[in-house]
């Protein structure tokens, strides 16, 4: 079963009166990021984004979470158009987004609270998802008392703790140091294998998008359209052995190829958009 139907979406920036940009040897005071994406994302699938800086990845995930409206096309959620941030959607930042004046416990509550849950029930769901996290002993401590790891575990639980049925995850982990990425990554899916939410997550990086995905999105270099999607069979539930595994490098070598001309191409338009500025 389908749950996000993203149906031929567009979705063009105007720049500010006086600003030019410059496309394929023109000067534009517009500028085109998504162009034409078709996209079907299954109940219960988790599906990775991958594509060089400026391929529309995150404005693509904010058009699903109804953050951002497309210029052309339309998304659907569970057969309904998209247009503003739904109940049913979380959402996880790269950037942690806690409230510092809150404890690890009280942001977790937060996304309870605003949905009117009652006291006594957004503790419990607040502690269960902290100890999934492995951050029982910490729920008193504030943001700049934890690590930037903890801090994001604190993040996702929030958006897990109303139980979303979409979960959208913008490079949640990029800030984060190799071994702490690795750990969360492997967190993450122990949880998402058993709360079946669909979940598209963006990422820059080849390795993370082929441990946590059953498939994966390669996008072009600006404007972004699917270049291809990539099936990828490894089994479930994984751990981190798995990638030094022969299929995982195979899937590894196929995506760097549909991705190499799109980082050229984005590389070459990079260097000629700092020329020209």
């Amino acid at each position: 079963m389908d749950r996000i139907i993203v149906s031929d979406v567009s979705k063009t920036f105007q720049l500010k009166a006086g600003q030019r940009v410059t496309i394929d040897g023109r000067p534009s005071d517009h500028v085109t990021v998504l162009d034409g994406i078709d996209l079907a994302i299954r109940q219960g699938e988790f599906v990775t984004l991958v594509g060089p800086s400026g391929s529309g990845k995150s404005v693509l995930l904010d058009i699903i979470g109804g953050l951002s409206q497309p210029s052309d096309g339309v998304v659907r959620l569970d057969g309904n158009v998209i247009v503003k941030p739904d109940p049913k959607t979380g959402y996880v930042f790269q950037q942690y987004a806690l409230f510092p004046w809150r404890t690890a416990l009280a942001n977790i509550e937060y996304a309870l609270e605003v949905r009117r849950v009652a006291k006594a029930e957004r503790t419990e769901r607040a502690r269960h998802f902290l100890a999934l996290f492995g951050l029982s002993d910490f729920a008193d401590r504030y943001p700049n008392q934890l690590s930037g790891g903890m801090q994001q575990r604190v993040a996702i639980a929030r958006a897990l703790a109303t139980e979303p049925q979409v979960l959208l995850m913008d490079e949640p982990f990029a800030a984060l140091d190799a071994q702490t990425r690795d750990t969360l990554q492997s967190e993450l899916l122990k949880i998402w294998e058993k709360i079946n939410t669909t979940v598209v997550f963006v990422t820059h990086s080849i390795d993370e998008a082929i441990y946590l995905a059953d498939r994966i999105v390669v996008m072009t270099a600006r404007p972004g359209r699917v270049k291809q999607i990539i099936d990828v069979d490894l089994p479930r539930p994984r751990d981190g052995d798995i990638r030094a595994s022969d299929a995982f490098n195979a899937y590894r070598a196929e995506v760097w190829e549909a991705l190499r001309d799109e980082v050229d191409k984005a590389q070459r338009e990079s260097g000629l958009a700092a020329f020209a500025h």
